[in-house]
């Protein structure tokens, strides 16, 4: 989905102009950003819960060479669906 098609939904479905909606949406990406750098989780009722995570530093070995190489750690965005929405994507 395109973020003009979620605009023309979020106005149809709330009553708002498309500019309104376009602004809200705007307004709540904007929010959502500034909280996740914040190091602050945010739940999305009913939907999940998105947050970012550090993910520890590792070691790979190349499969031809056996050569050992170390990936350093990194902040990464995190999604997980509440149980009730994990269910209904087995079902669908």
């Amino acid at each position: 989905m395109l973020t003009k098609d979620l605009i023309g939904l979020i106005a149809e479905a709330s009553g708002l102009s498309k500019k309104d909606a376009e602004q809200l949406l705007s307004t709540m990406n904007a929010i959502v950003r500034e909280y996740l750098m914040a190091g602050k989780a945010i739940q999305l009722q009913g939907l999940g819960v998105l947050e970012i995570k550090e993910r520890a530093s590792r070691v790979i070995v190349h499969p031809r060479t056996g050569e050992r190489t170390t990936i350093p750690s990194k902040n990464q965005l995190v999604f997980r669906p509440v149980a009730n929405m994990k269910d209904e994507l087995k079902n669908a």
